[in-house]
Parts: structure tokens; sequence; C-alpha cells
């Protein structure tokens, strides 16, 4: 018992870490934790790690909203989109193998901190700037039915896809697309969680009020931490502790 809590609080403080500095989605850490060192369901995992994501979002877009880093008007224009395709992934995913989507988020973990390493996404901006509203605007919604989509179906890799739309698409600098990301993903992940759990996932309720109330704690800090922090180093630090988490899961899965 000392073990699983152990591995809740670990899980829930990492992906904490990760949404109040970059606005990566719960699941994409506290998933394949509880797949890999406690054996969860991968539907279930992504269900909790969803709900997890719901507070630690609210509260990192209310720090950045503060600090004048989050676009709530046309943040709401994907919004849309990205709402609609979660239900579709969601139910989707519970129609694919246990084991598909376990391997994938374990993965997927490593991969997010590695790319944060060697390629941090800094401010991007100057050719974006000539584009018109409604172009913006198609943008958004059709990127958007790929965000929920990918969110809904494994939970993870939605929050970096919207930090590259918004930084790479739409011009937005790091800290408003972070804002605006948690924004948006506050939302995905109370309706991708509201959705696993009513189409079947089980509950636990203790590994939810765990991963919940870390996940919580990790992301108010970070979210402080990020909006006084420089881009790079934003980007060096969810890095280091993404890649640390992936690699552990990958050899106690793998390897040992």
């Amino acid at each position: 018992m000392l073990f699983k809590i152990i591995v809740y609080i670990i899980s829930g403080l990492g992906a904490g870490i990760g949404t109040g500095l970059a606005g990566l989605s719960a699941a994409a850490v506290i998933s394949p934790m509880l797949i890999t060192f406690l054996g969860f369901n991968a539907y279930e995992a992504v269900g909790i790690a969803l709900a997890s994501d719901v507070l630690a979002s609210g509260v990192s877009a209310y720090t950045y909203g503060k600090n004048k880093h989050l676009d709530i008007k046309n943040g709401l224009v994907m919004l849309i989109s990205v709402l609609i395709f979660t239900l579709v992934g969601s139910r989707i995913a519970s129609l694919v193998p246990n084991s598909t989507m376990g391997g994938f988020s374990v993965f997927m973990t490593t991969f997010l901190g590695i790319r944060f390493i060697v390629k941090p996404v800094m401010q991007t901006g100057q050719a974006q700037e000539n584009k018109t509203r409604q172009r913006k605007i198609i943008e958004s919604l059709l990127c958007g039915v790929l965000i929920g989509f990918i969110c809904g179906f494994i939970g993870a890799g939605g929050g970096m896809m919207l930090l590259f739309v918004l930084t790479g698409v739409l011009g937005y600098e790091l800290k408003m697309a972070v804002g605006t990301s948690v924004f948006i993903m506050t939302f995905t992940a109370l309706t991708g969680a509201l959705s696993h759990f009513a189409i079947g996932g089980k509950l636990d309720l203790l590994a939810l009020i765990v991963c919940v109330l870390a996940t919580l704690i990790g992301a108010r800090g970070s979210a402080l931490f990020a909006n006084k922090a420089t881009p790079e180093k934003q980007n060096r630090v969810t890095g280091l502790v993404l890649t640390a988490l992936g690699i552990a899961m990958i050899l106690v899965k793998f390897v040992f």
C-alpha cells in the first residue's frame, strides 16, 4: 500500500510540473506510471490521469491569467473542436487493446522529455502576423480536431500539440501559449475523464484522490516558477523531469 501511494505522489508531482511549465497533459506522466509500476488497466489509468488534469490545468490557467499570459477569446475557438473529438477519441480508446495503449504511453513520455531538451519550444511569430482572422479560426478548428482525438484516445500529447499549434501556427509567445493551452486542457481533461468513467473505466478512489492532490500541488508550484523563468529554462526543466520518468518506466517494463 505504501509503495502504491509513493507512486501516486511521484506521478502526480511529475505530471503537475509538466502541466504548469509547458501545458502538458497530466496523462503523459500519470497513466504510464500507473500502468508500468502498478499494473493498472490502461483505460482506467488514462481516466484517473485526465481527472487529475482538471484541477491542475485549471490552477495553472489561473496563474498564467493572473500574469496576463492567457488568451481566452481565441482559446475558445479551438476548444470547440477539441471537446468534440476528445469524446470521439475516448470512445475509440475503449475498443483498443490494453497493451497497445500502455506501450504507447510509456514511450510518449520519454519522447516528449527528449524533445524539450534537444529542441526547446521558443518564441515564434513574425511569419504568422499577416494571417487573417478567418484563416486563424479555420486553422484552430482543424488542429483542434486532431488534438482532441489524441487527448481522448491516450490522454497524452494533447497539451504538447496545443503548444506547437499556438506557437508555430498561430504565432503565440511561449508563456501566452502555455497559459492558453492549460485553459483549453482544463475542459478537454474534464470531458475526457467523464466520458472514460461513463463508458466503462473503473474508479480507484485512493489513486484518484492522491493523484489529483499531488498534481495540483506540482502544477501550482511549477506555474509560479514558469511565469518568472526564461522560456529556455522552462523547456529544459520540463524535459529533464519527463525524460527521467520515461527512462525509469522503460527500464522497469522491458528490462527488469
